[in-house]
């Protein structure tokens, strides 16, 4: 038999539109003996596309993706891959984007705070019957039931809802923090301690949001909007 037909391998898809990070994911994968790459999706039309195919095993994630919301993609998933296990791997920390993609379907929340290779540790886990989640993720959620219970997630803000960028996540506010303090890259890495590719994701983040296209009018506009100390 062989290793594309194998029923023992993990068979993965994956909606990502960072090509660094695809590309990082895909290389861990094929590095893994017993998983396989099922299908990968640039776009939450692709993802959509890809449903239609036979299910795969698990299922990760990103939610901010350029043509809509990873979280259609799960609940989509949901519906057409019942026994496929989900799995979200994002940037977005916020309360919002966690509590909406369990609501849709997902058994897992990763942050993209370490390597893709150890991403195949938390989808063994995942398919095992685990329940992935970033430690940050955790703390947030437990300090809500300490607090008084689950709050209602916040409705998806559609493209076009006024003019007003989203808020910037805490991490990519420490990211662009950073750059106005004149870090690099690099250097943000190593504060952060997450990998350069991670870093670029953020930033990339940030420009969405505040409708640039380089440091400095982030940092502009950044001013301007009251995200950071003039």
């Amino acid at each position: 038999m062989s290793a594309t037909s194998d029923p023992s391998l993990i068979r993965v898809a994956l909606v990502e539109d960072d090509v660094h990070f695809s590309n990082a994911f895909t290389a861990a994968l094929e590095a893994a003996p017993d998983m396989k790459l099922a299908s990968a999706s640039a776009t939450l039309a692709q993802a959509l596309q890809a449903l239609e195919q036979p299910p795969a095993d698990v299922l990760v994630v990103d939610l901010g993706l350029p043509d809509g919301s990873g979280i259609e993609a799960i609940r989509a998933a949901h519906e057409r891959w019942p026994g496929c296990a989900i799995m979200v791997s994002t940037t977005f920390a916020d309360e919002s984007h966690v509590l909406r993609s369990i609501e849709a379907g997902a058994s897992g929340y990763l942050l993209k705070d370490s390597v893709p290779k150890k991403l195949t540790e938390e989808i063994r886990s995942l398919h095992g019957g685990g329940s992935p989640i970033s430690p940050l993720i955790a703390r947030q959620v437990l300090m809500r039931f300490r607090q008084g219970g689950v709050p209602t997630p916040a409705p998806a803000r559609q493209r076009g809802d006024g003019d007003s960028p989203a808020v910037l996540s805490e991490r990519e506010q420490q990211t662009l923090e950073f750059i106005a303090r004149g870090f690099t890259y690099d250097e943000i890495s190593g504060l952060m301690a997450v990998s350069r590719y991670t870093v670029m994701t953020f930033v990339r983040r940030i420009y969405t949001k505040l409708e640039v296209k380089s440091k400095s009018e982030a940092v502009y506009e950044a001013r301007n909007k009251g995200l950071l100390a003039s």
